[in-house]
């Protein structure tokens, strides 16, 4: 676990220039889980818009309507997946 870790670790530093530091911003095919992520599949609106905003920008409204409307049970998730939101019908 430990080799796992440190590899994780000097590629986090490597990566490090590569990416925006004022503001601080993602890609979604580099997971910046220091942006924050979910927390046993029960993430609010407001806690993911931490790193929904900074990966997706202003889409990221739209984005969770639509997850909302496909995928109400968040069946596809992962550690910094769009949440669905309860919509009034």
């Amino acid at each position: 676990m430990e080799k796992h870790m440190n590899w994780v670790r000097r590629f986090y530093d490597f990566m490090t220039p590569y990416v925006s530091s004022f503001p601080r911003e993602g890609c979604v095919n580099n997971e910046d889980l220091d942006l924050g992520m979910n927390q046993f599949n029960k993430t609010s609106f407001l806690r993911s818009s931490t790193w929904g905003f900074k990966y997706f920008k202003d889409n990221f409204i739209r984005l969770v309507l639509v997850k909302s409307k496909v995928d109400p049970s968040n069946f596809f998730r992962h550690e910094q997946s769009i949440p669905p939101v309860p919509i009034a019908k």
